[in-house]
């Protein structure tokens, strides 16, 4: 166990390293070698030193170079050194964060990180909190405790009588909502087309003065940070409706949440906190490895009611359960790497990470605006969009920048208009690595532009 252990964290090492030297993307050799991988189920058994080389030396080429500093796809942050090592060490206690009894570390690990996090985000220090696997996760599972909440509040029990002659629940979302939280909603039994779809404004906010009358169960899905242009919905005056109403607000914040850990930032989430329910994502802007999604409920007794189970065998303690609060019983301690990244980070170097950063997207935005390519958004966060003209032409400079490896951008399409989308998140990236890239940018769109 120590050779391979210590073999595995050389080869990790290592590749992390050649990361500053390499291509962002693989090479077309290293992706046709993938399938070495495959054939047949192995008959008999393989030396462990031989399957980690073999995953090392054919998998390692093959992968896209997110945990650097050139990579601005998806919205995906690299990983802390803290954060990292602590998740290495925590594959090795290899604990079940379902009860304090299979892992008091971890369940203690989980309560200081849930309180760091509240304080660091702004959020009601009484709120409960659920450790999921990543955003879809965090809507879903603090969607189902505003269901609890709001159909408990007419008088139905939705855990123990399901939805089936349930009183109906209206849901409202804005017209750029994130498809995952459709998803979640679908999941739920609300439908992920049964809902009301508030119009936005031009970047992507949901007008607040288009919401419906509110009455009865209502559940109003608000979001902070749209993933196109980083935007916020307006949560001062969505909340102020909803609370004259009776009406629980939640807020899909997979990124945008995190402006409220930076001073410079933290007007762009005002009025957040006076939400009902918060999903984010702790593998983007906080930069923990994947996966480490976040749920957050006001009223810690509307999360227990919808995920709470009732088990003789299970040893339940005085103490918070971490299951309790999931969909999950078995699952990870995802908590050992929000700690450690919250702990080696503390709130000044948090601050750093998020303002740095967004330093970067403005940088990005003037760079490629003033060499007369249209930036779309109001770079107010991390995300930047850019048009290099029409439709085939922006695809093609997003495609050049992709096969030219410096560098890694997504495309998108928003509000009718084809962009190439950069999402800034990563602690890994430096003056230097921007400076690179948007030269890289710049090369690409003149080529592809020209005549």
């Amino acid at each position: 166990m120590d050779r391979i252990l210590r073999d595995a964290a050389t080869r990790g090492a290592r590749y992390l390293e050649e990361l500053e030297t390499r291509s962002v993307v693989p090479s077309q050799e290293a992706l046709e070698r993938l399938s070495e991988l495959g054939g047949p189920m192995p008959g008999k058994p393989t030396d462990p030193a031989d399957v980690l080389a073999l995953l090392d030396e054919v998998g390692s080429p093959a992968t896209l170079a997110s945990a650097g500093g050139r990579f601005f796809g998806f919205v995906i942050g690299g990983s802390l050194p803290a954060a990292l090592a602590a998740n290495w060490l925590g594959s090795a206690w290899d604990q079940n964060a379902a009860l304090v009894a299979a892992s008091p570390v971890s369940a203690a690990l989980e309560e200081t990180a849930l309180r760091w996090l509240l304080d660091v985000l702004d959020l009601p220090s009484s709120c409960g909190g659920a450790f999921v696997t990543g955003g879809t996760m965090a809507n879903f599972t603090a969607l189902a405790a505003a269901r609890h909440a709001v159909l408990e509040q007419a008088g139905w029990d939705v855990e123990s009588d399901g939805l089936f002659g349930a009183p109906p629940v209206t849901v409202i979302l804005g017209e750029e909502a994130h498809p995952t939280l459709r998803k979640a909603l679908g999941m739920l039994g609300f439908g992920r087309t049964r809902v009301t779809v508030i119009p936005v404004d031009g970047q992507g906010r949901m007008r607040a003065d288009a919401l419906p009358t509110l009455s009865g169960p209502t559940i109003i899905c608000m979001q902070s940070g749209n993933i196109n242009t980083g935007a916020m919905d307006p949560a001062v005056e969505i909340c102020a409706a909803a609370r004259e109403a009776g009406a629980w607000v939640h807020v899909d914040g997979a990124f945008g949440m995190w402006a409220a850990a930076a001073p410079e930032r933290a007007h762009l989430v005002a009025g957040v906190a006076d939400a009902d329910s918060w999903a984010t994502d702790a593998h983007k802007w906080l930069n923990v490895p994947y996966d480490s999604g976040l749920a957050f409920v006001r009223d810690p007794e509307h999360l227990r009611g919808a995920m709470a189970l009732s088990a003789a065998y299970l040893p339940f303690g005085g103490q918070r359960e971490p299951s309790e609060y999931t969909p999950e019983l078995s699952r990870r301690a995802r908590g050992i790497e929000v700690w450690a990244a919250l702990r080696s980070l503390g709130r000044t170097g948090l601050a750093d990470l998020i303002e740095r950063t967004c330093r970067f997207a403005t940088r990005f935005a003037e760079g490629l605006g003033s060499a007369g390519y249209a930036v779309l958004n109001d770079v107010v966060l991390n995300q930047v969009l850019v048009s290099f003209g029409d439709e085939e032409t922006t695809d093609r400079v997003i495609a050049g920048v992709q096969m030219d490896g410096t560098c890694w951008c997504g495309g998108t399409t928003w509000q009718s208009q084809r962009a190439m989308r950069i999402s800034v998140s990563s602690w890994a990236t430096t003056d230097e690595d921007v400076e690179r890239s948007l030269d890289a940018m710049l090369r690409v769109a003149a080529a592809e532009t020209a005549g």
